[in-house]
């Protein structure tokens, strides 16, 4: 009797347990289908990808669904519309190299360059997207059913000492302008650099007055802390930061500080989330793989040719393959926001890939993974308003804010 008693608890129990998992399973359904429909709702858009530099080399149709696993691209048109993301920033990178007229005369042809690929690649895939300068035009492609290409530029290095070119670079469809990237030039100090400047530098103050007047976003994304809170008090407009995450979370001076992200919301600004692996959590150390990544970084100097690119993006992935990194994930990239939200309010936030830029994460490596980040923002109680802010919203209020003030004051 005692057997048999035995044995019914047994089976009643492996019941309950099978029970237990079929309603975890529909509950976990239920929140996918819930992140799904509100991730198609959302207006997306993804801040800056480094997508036109695999365009303008010639050898990148945007157009058509590339392989990720053979080619390691992140971003196309077909895949863009796989994930739901309905906007997306192209991009004008180029590399810091001498502050010099000869240079910046290189510098700003190779941008001008990159703007062309950028609006033949658009112009030839027509039928599947547009470029956009303004939130309105961004919703009336989205309506159509059609992808978005805004256009930003990552490093004021092209300007060169020329203010005029802030304008031109307006005409050419540029939305916003990173004043620097990872070494400082003739605007302001670089976050990865040594102080130079102590900040922004005159012709900086010139452009960020210049960008206000003209309607154009000030992205404080790879900037030094004392440029950031110069850009603060200048700046007219809400600011932005294309591709940052926080400080206190990942501790890299690319990062922005508890007090930074205060001073941005108090500007009325947002902070767009990279997902990078590197800024989202520290790595775990491998001697071998940084030795390999200085060496090649010693071999190949600034101004480099299309030819010399491809080698150092070659030779990069091959120290990749030979020692694989273990990537961050979607959850690690939430702390982020979950951090942001706390110390900087939910209108403060958003999302900036940095895609083909060595943006990606483990479970968000390219753009059709891009519903991973709203399942897991479901997962942690944000409500669709809150998602749709973070996906979008929140920085088509400051793109409009900036618009306005130009339309103002012109």
């Amino acid at each position: 009797m005692r057997n048999l008693f035995t044995t019914f608890t047994l089976v009643m129990a492996l019941l309950c347990l099978t029970f237990q998992n079929t309603e975890a399973q529909k509950a976990n359904e239920t929140l996918i289908q819930k992140a799904l429909r509100i991730h198609e709702k959302a207006l997306t858009i993804d801040t800056h990808t480094d997508t036109p530099m695999r365009i303008a080399r010639g050898n990148y149709d945007v157009g058509i669904r590339n392989d990720f696993k053979t080619t390691g691209a992140c971003v196309d048109f077909p895949r863009m519309k796989e994930g739901g993301l309905d906007g997306i920033f192209f991009a004008v990178f180029t590399s810091q190299g001498k502050c010099d007229e000869a240079s910046y005369t290189k510098v700003y042809n190779t941008a001008l360059h990159v703007f062309d690929a950028i609006h033949q690649a658009v112009k030839k895939n027509a039928t599947q997207a547009g470029i956009a300068i303004t939130p309105d035009q961004f919703r009336k492609l989205a309506k159509e059913g059609k992808r978005t290409v805004f256009i930003g530029v990552e490093n004021g290095y092209p300007l060169g000492t020329d203010l005029r070119r802030v304008e031109e670079f307006y005409n050419y469809g540029a939305r916003y302008i990173t004043l620097c990237h990872t070494k400082n030039n003739q605007l302001c100090d670089s976050a990865n650099d040594t102080i130079a400047a102590g900040g922004l530098t005159p012709f900086g103050v010139s452009v960020v007055k210049e960008m206000n007047r003209l309607g154009m976003m000030v992205d404080v994304s790879h900037i030094s802390d004392k440029s950031f809170y110069d850009v603060i008090k200048l700046s007219k407009t809400p600011v932005i930061a294309s591709h940052s995450c926080s400080r206190a979370i990942c501790n890299n001076p690319r990062n922005m500080t508890d007090d930074m992200l205060r001073t941005l919301a108090k500007n009325g600004g947002v902070i767009q989330m990279c997902i990078l692996s590197d800024y989202v959590k520290k790595p775990s150390p491998n001697p071998a793989r940084d030795a390999a990544l200085n060496a090649i970084k010693a071999k190949y100097t600034n101004d480099l040719t299309d030819t010399q690119l491809d080698a150092l993006h070659k030779e990069r992935d091959d120290v990749y393959a030979r020692y694989p990194q273990q990537l961050a994930n979607v959850s690690d990239v939430v702390d982020h926001i979950d951090h942001i939200v706390k110390v900087a309010g939910i209108d403060h936030v958003g999302i900036g890939s940095d895609f083909d830029g060595g943006g990606g994460v483990a479970d968000c490596q390219e753009v059709s993974q891009m519903p991973n980040i709203t399942i897991e923002l479901v997962k942690r109680g944000y409500s669709e308003e809150d998602i749709c802010k973070i996906w979008g919203e929140n920085f088509l209020r400051v793109m409009t804010q900036v618009e306005k003030y130009a339309n103002q004051k012109n």
